[in-house]
């Protein structure tokens, strides 16, 4: 018996929609502890030290950043209204994100070519791993808030440039580089041999980072209970319940993550801090939903055709396996800790 084409549409939307989040989630833990150590370096005197940083991800950083294209690519092909509009909508931050990682990429491939400007690509690599935190979550924060759309027969932005600027996407924006410093530290400390002095330098960040984290999610959960009726009708509805054992499920993650780090258990630590970021990324997806961008678009309005999304599940469905085993086994083969002998460049000055 053939499907009901509704009930089929119906599942495929969500079936993307979900790995639409899923792709930004892994982007998030795998890119985030990235761009963290990259501003922690900022901090960092010693030169070797820094190329070390470098070192510890240079092998895996491209293949964190894939999942960005991935999360691009379906929202192309699955939501495409969404991807016009709100990329419009977006602009200028996502085009400073984008300039961002193109600068990290040639600051980390200049700096192993070039022992006498070195410290300026080191310079480089952290301000453009801040710069994309930064307007990274900025535009995380503008999408929450939604944006105008046009009266035409396809709706398109309907704003100016600067829209995205509010008081609440510049607090998004903080908090991004505040949660990727603590991943950022856990990073280092994971990386590096336990007789470096860097990891007592990180395991101060890891303190610091810790509590702003904490009160920088407060400060989020607090002021989207009442900012966004979308979410307080659902985290104080019928079903409070449930939110309030996610929220202790999150409570419970971060304390084990606490431990963990105190106890040099690093890469617990780092596990314990992604089943954090999972819980609270997973609340947020079901909190909107059917909104993919709220007040704007929902998953219905802004999918694509019925024959456009087949086609596409057909076409792409089975590379979401292959960019996981992908990641896996990079990350399985730079697995060991390095020292900051190790540094990501020529050794000779």
């Amino acid at each position: 018996m053939t499907p009901d084409i509704t009930d089929l549409r119906w599942l495929i939307i969500h079936a993307w929609w979900f790995a639409l989040g899923f792709s930004f989630l892994l982007y998030i833990m795998l890119d985030g502890a990235d761009l963290g150590a990259g501003v922690f370096s900022l901090f960092v005197r010693d030169p070797e030290a820094r190329g070390g940083v470098t070192a510890a991800m240079a092998g895996t950083w491209d293949a964190n950043e894939t999942w960005l294209v991935v999360a691009g690519g379906i929202l192309f092909g699955t939501f495409p209204l969404v991807y016009g509009s709100a990329f419009h909508y977006l602009l200028v931050p996502l085009a400073i994100v984008l300039w961002s990682i193109m600068m990290r990429a040639i600051a980390l491939e200049f700096r192993h070519h070039s022992a006498r400007s070195r410290p300026l690509w080191d310079g480089l690599f952290g301000f453009a791993s801040l710069t994309t935190l930064f307007f990274a979550g900025m535009a995380m924060g503008a999408t929450l808030e939604g944006f105008p759309l046009s009266d035409d027969q396809v709706p398109t932005y309907a704003g100016g440039l600067w829209r995205f600027v509010s008081p609440f996407s510049v607090w998004t924006g903080l908090g991004a580089v505040i949660a990727a410093c603590l991943a950022g530290s856990l990073f280092v400390r994971a990386r590096f041999e336990r007789d470096e002095e860097i990891r007592q330098h990180a395991a101060r960040w890891v303190d610091r980072s810790f509590h702003a984290s904490l009160i920088a999610v407060v400060i989020t959960v607090v002021w989207s209970l009442l900012k966004f009726p979308w979410a307080s009708d659902k985290w104080l509805g019928p079903y409070a319940w449930v939110w309030a054992i996610v929220g202790l499920a999150t409570v419970y993650t971060v304390v084990r993550m606490r431990r963990s780090a105190r106890a040099e258990r690093d890469v617990a630590a780092i596990m314990w801090l992604n089943a954090a970021i999972a819980i609270m990324w997973l609340a947020m997806m079901f909190t909107m939903l059917p909104w993919l961008v709220p007040n704007t678009w929902t998953i219905y309005d802004a999918a694509s055709p019925s024959v456009s999304l087949v086609t596409f599940t057909m076409a792409m469905g089975g590379f979401l396996p292959v960019m996981l085993v992908y990641n896996w086994y990079q990350i399985w083969v730079f697995r060991a800790r390095v020292s900051k002998l190790t540094g990501y460049g020529p050794s000779h000055h």
